[in-house]
């Protein structure tokens, strides 16, 4: 293989190797931020900041388990931020950073036009297990 063919074999893999980089990165967040517990607190979130107990009451049916690890996880994200104001007993407060504010017009966005075509979607279900139902027989 000549010089110009190996440096264009080598662009090439470098660029797929950057795509697979950037499709696991993506992947990666997506399952981060898409999961039910995520998109919640980031909606209670955006109403403003909050404490623990009352952000979990907001978010409705959590652990308090899993409200932790959901905080742990987007604070490590840097999408929120916990503020520890020095009283008997502490009291700690959770507020979206300026990325989590970013993140919240996306989810605000995909949750409405979830909203706008449930009915569209449900539809669909409905009409596919139909036709599920009559080619199993």
């Amino acid at each position: 293989m000549g010089n110009t063919a190996m440096n264009e074999h080598r662009q090439i893999e470098e660029s797929r190797e950057e795509d697979d980089s950037v499709c696991s990165t993506i992947s990666e967040l997506f399952a981060r931020i898409g999961d039910k517990w995520t998109i919640q607190t980031i909606r209670a979130l955006g109403e403003g900041p909050m404490r623990f107990n009352a952000l979990r009451r907001t978010v409705g049916e959590i652990s308090q388990k899993m409200m932790s690890a959901t905080l742990r996880r987007l604070e490590r994200d840097g999408f929120v931020t916990r503020t520890v104001t020095p009283s008997t007993p502490p009291q700690v407060e959770y507020a979206l950073t300026e990325l989590g504010r970013d993140l919240l017009r996306p989810v605000c966005a995909l949750a409405g036009w979830t909203i706008e075509n449930a009915g569209r979607i449900e539809a669909a279900r409905q009409h596919y297990d139909r036709q599920a139902g009559n080619s199993a027989k």
